[in-house]
C-alpha cells in the first residue's frame, strides 16, 4: 500500500453547507461601545507610535538586511508552535540550498524555506489590500504548500486515522475538529469567508490594527484549510502589520506568541466560547474573551517592537560588532581595521567602496582585500562589484550580534 495514499478518498464534489448564520461568528470586532475598547485603542495607539519610531530611529540602509534575519526568525517561531523545530542556521543552510541528508530534518529546512519564500513574496507587497480577501488568503496557502515535500502536504484526522491530503490553495471539503471547536461546515466556508472581508478589509488604520487580533481569531474559527490554518493566520497578521504599521518588516510578533505558546493557545481556545451573559457583549461569541486576546496580542506586539528596538540600537549594536571584530582580527580571520568598516556602515546605512581607503587610512589594494574578508564572513553584502555596501546578518552571528533573537544552537 502506498503511504502517501489517504485510507478514505475525500470526496471533493460536494461539500455540504448546513446554512449555518453568519451571526455565530459574531463579534467580529470589539463594539464601539465595549468597556473594553478605550484600553484597547490606546494600546493600538501607542503601537503605531513606537512601531514607527523605531523604524524611523533605523538608518534605511540597514534594514532590508535586518528584515532578511527577521524572516528566518519569524519562520522559526511561527514553525515551532506548530511543535516543528528547525534551527535558524538550518533554515540559513535551506536558504543557500545546503540540505540535511537526513530525510526528516530535509524536509523541515524546506519548509522553512517555503515560509521564507512567501514572506518575502508579502515583504514585497505581494498581497498588498489582499490580507483580509479570501483569494488573497488562498494564495497565501498555495504559495506555500506548492513549496512543501510532499510528506509534509499530509495530514491525519486524529479521530478516525484517516490519511488525508491537504491541496495547496484550497479550501477544505470535510468536516473537521480542532481541539473542542467544531469549524463551521465545509460549505460554508465561502460565505463565512465573505463576511470576514466585507468587515476587515474597509476598517481604518487605528481600527485594522485594533482589529488584527480578532481577524486572526475568527480565520481560526473558520478554518478555511485542511490544514496550515495556523501558519496562514500569522502570516495574515504578519501582512497587516506591515501594511497598517508599516513595520518595513523588521520586527515580528511571531516570536513573541512563540514565547508565550501556551497562553496564546489558550486565550485562542476561549475565544471559540459562546457569550456567557448579557454583560459579555452582543454577539454569539465572547466578547470579553476577544478583549483578553486583543489585549495579549497588541502587548506581544509592542514587546517585540521594544526588544528589538532595545536589540538594534546602533551603539549598542555597534559595541557588539566591534568586539567579535576584533576577537576576528586576533584570530587572523579578518585583517586589520576591519571593524572600523562594519561601525561606518552601520551608522552609516551603506558605504560607497571608494571610501574605504580613506576611512581605514590605507591602499586602494588592502581596502579590497578588508571588503573581500568581510563579505566571505558573511557580513558585508552588496547588489554588485560596484554597488555600495550594507551590513548584513547572518544567523550564525545572531547569539553575538543580537542576544535574545534566536536560542544557542
Amino acid at each position: 500500500m502506498n503511504e502517501n495514499k489517504p485510507d478514505i478518498e475525500p470526496d471533493f464534489k460536494t461539500a455540504a453547507d448546513r446554512g449555518e448564520p453568519l451571526s455565530q461568528m459574531e463579534p467580529l470586532l470589539i463594539a464601539a461601545d465595549s468597556r473594553h475598547r478605550a484600553e484597547l485603542t490606546d494600546l493600538a495607539f501607542e503601537l503605531a507610535q513606537q512601531a514607527a519610531g523605531f523604524r524611523h530611529s533605523l538608518p534605511a540602509g540597514i534594514q532590508p538586511s535586518l528584515a532578511d534575519l527577521i524572516r528566518s526568525m519569524n519562520c522559526y517561531y511561527s514553525n515551532l508552535i506548530e511543535g516543528h523545530y528547525t534551527h535558524p542556521i538550518d533554515i540559513e543552510h535551506a536558504l543557500n540550498n545546503q540540505y540535511s541528508n537526513d530525510p526528516e530534518k530535509r524536509d523541515l529546512q524546506y519548509e522553512a524555506a517555503a515560509h521564507i519564500h512567501v514572506q518575502k513574496w508579502i515583504d514585497k507587497g505581494g498581497l498588498l489590500g489582499r490580507t483580509t480577501a479570501a483569494e488573497g488568503l488562498r494564495e497565501i496557502h498555495r504559495r506555500f504548500g506548492e513549496l512543501l515535500p510532499e510528506a509534509l502536504l499530509w495530514t491525519e484526522d486524529p479521530e478516525t486515522g484517516e490519511r488525508l491530503k491537504a491541496i495547496p490553495g484550497e479550501l477544505r471539503q470535510r468536516d473537521v475538529r480542532v481541539g473542542r471547536h467544531v469549524p463551521i461546515s465545509p460549505g460554508a466556508v465561502p460565505r463565512f469567508l465573505a463576511r470576514f472581508e466585507n468587515v476587515y478589509h474597509p476598517l481604518a488604520k487605528l481600527d485594522r490594527i485594533l482589529a488584527s487580533a480578532a481577524a486572526h481569531h475568527r480565520l481560526l474559527w473558520i478554518h478555511p484549510f485542511l490544514d496550515g490554518n495556523g501558519r496562514v493566520a500569522r502570516l495574515m497578521s504578519h501582512a497587516t502589520l506591515l501594511e497598517k504599521l508599516d513595520t518595513g518588516g523588521i520586527w515580528s510578533v511571531a516570536r513573541g506568541l512563540a514565547r508565550n505558546a501556551r497562553t496564546y493557545k489558550k486565550l485562542l481556545a476561549e475565544c471559540d466560547q459562546s457569550r456567557r451573559n448579557d454583560l459579555d457583549g452582543r454577539g454569539n461569541l465572547s466578547e470579553e474573551a476577544l478583549a483578553r486576546f486583543t489585549r495579549f496580542f497588541l502587548e506581544t506586539c509592542l514587546d517585540q517592537v521594544n526588544f528589538m528596538k532595545d536589540l538594534v540600537q546602533p551603539d549598542r549594536l555597534g559595541h557588539r560588532i566591534r568586539i567579535w571584530a576584533e576577537e576576528e582580527i586576533r584570530a587572523g580571520t579578518l585583517p586589520p581595521k576591519a571593524g572600523k568598516v562594519l561601525e561606518t556602515v552601520l551608522y552609516r546605512g551603506q558605504l560607497n567602496r571608494g571610501d574605504v581607503p580613506d576611512i581605514l587610512g590605507v591602499g586602494a589594494r588592502q581596502a579590497r582585500r578588508v571588503i573581500s574578508a568581510l563579505m566571505g564572513q558573511g557580513v558585508l553584502t552588496s547588489k554588485s562589484s560596484r554597488a555600495p555596501l550594507h551590513l548584513a546578518f547572518p544567523a550564525r552571528l545572531a547569539p553575538r550580534w543580537m542576544p535574545g533573537l534566536f536560542p544557542e544552537p
